[in-house]
């Protein structure tokens, strides 16, 4: 038994989604006549209470379109020194929008109201660079899968309206936030001026990230999605395996959060390891008393045992609950953890 805990995106399509994929009706989407792709981004709209949607083949191009469509060459992003649009987007918002970034020293990739505040640089003062756009991330990949204060984001959105600033969520696993926390999509919907949310991390589709906002910005935004490469064609393929997503998995995420907190406790138990960051959703970070083990040696045992995660760098590992994860597969990691 191969158990892969490495990330959410290791999953494979379920067999209801392969028939929904199976079944889908399709067209060209480059001229927008795909049905499925049409179906799927007016789902996601209505969902968010929002106007307008576009599919997107990643969660990288939806996040670097909305900057590119927020900022212009020159200005600045305010955002979490864990930010996966600093981090984790290939050096993005300068090679495709010329905007550098504000780092923030936030908590476990949550900065606060008072601290955006501060990072807003002077406009009239132009040695440095306009603020433009504030990007946060709903839940922290960096952060260990953290939820944001709803209240300290609504703090956030008094801000961006008081500097005239745009606001961009990451929503990548913004599912796994809501249904840890009993919150709404139409509430994010009424907060900010995009959203992206990815439906092949916590739902389980092999492919695909939706941008939410107003009609304009969307109707702009495929212009870029094109620049950027990111027109398909009979992409209703993956809309279809989206669309069964949202009807199908969200409410299990749960389960997937109640595993990772198991695994936590479990690693606390563990001498060799140093410290495990608070297991809010999906994600376990963790570090290890490397005086005791070494990470090669970590990895090698739970290879040995047919169990893959990741090293983050920075002494960190992380591991990732999902729909593929069963509960004879967790059964193993937990006994294997308490016999390395």
């Amino acid at each position: 038994m191969e158990i892969n805990l490495i990330s959410d995106t290791v999953t494979r399509p379920t067999p209801g989604m392969l028939k929904a994929i199976m079944d889908a009706k399709v067209g060209d989407d480059v001229f927008k006549n795909d049905p499925s792709v049409n179906a799927l981004e007016a789902k996601v709209a209505d969902l968010f209470g929002m106007e307008a949607a576009l599919f997107f083949p990643s969660g990288t191009m939806t996040n670097q379109t909305a900057i590119k469509l927020h900022t212009q060459p020159g200005e600045q992003l305010i955002c979490d020194k864990y930010a996966h649009v600093y981090n984790y987007e290939g050096g993005g918002v300068s090679f495709n929008s010329g905007v550098s970034c504000k780092l923030v020293d936030g908590h476990r990739g949550m900065m606060t109201a008072q601290q955006v505040e501060n990072a807003i640089n002077p406009p009239d003062f132009y040695h440095s660079p306009k603020t433009s756009l504030v990007c946060v991330e709903n839940t922290t990949n960096k952060g260990g899968g953290a939820c944001w204060d709803f209240e300290e984001l609504k703090r956030i959105r008094d801000i961006c309206d008081r500097h005239k600033l745009s606001y961009h969520l990451d929503g990548a696993r913004l599912w796994n936030a809501m249904a840890e926390k009993e919150e709404s999509p139409q509430q994010y919907g009424a907060l900010f001026d995009s959203i992206s949310v990815c439906l092949s991390k916590g739902l389980g589709c092999p492919v695909g990230s939706v941008l939410i906002g107003s009609g304009p910005l969307i109707h702009d935004a495929i212009r870029v999605r094109k620049i950027l490469g990111g027109g398909m064609r009979q992409a209703g393929f993956l809309a279809a395996a989206g669309i069964y997503a949202l009807d199908n998995h969200r409410d299990r995420l749960v389960e997937d959060h109640k595993k990772a907190r198991a695994l936590g406790a479990a690693l606390e138990q563990l001498d060799m390891v140093k410290k495990v960051e608070p297991v809010s959703t999906n994600i376990v970070i963790f570090e290890l008393e490397t005086t005791l083990i070494s990470e090669k040696a970590f990895l090698n045992q739970l290879a040995d045992n047919h169990i893959a995660i990741i090293g983050m760098g920075q002494g960190k590992l992380r591991m990732v609950t999902h729909l593929d994860y069963t509960d004879a597969m967790h059964a193993k990691v937990l006994e294997v953890l308490k016999e390395i």
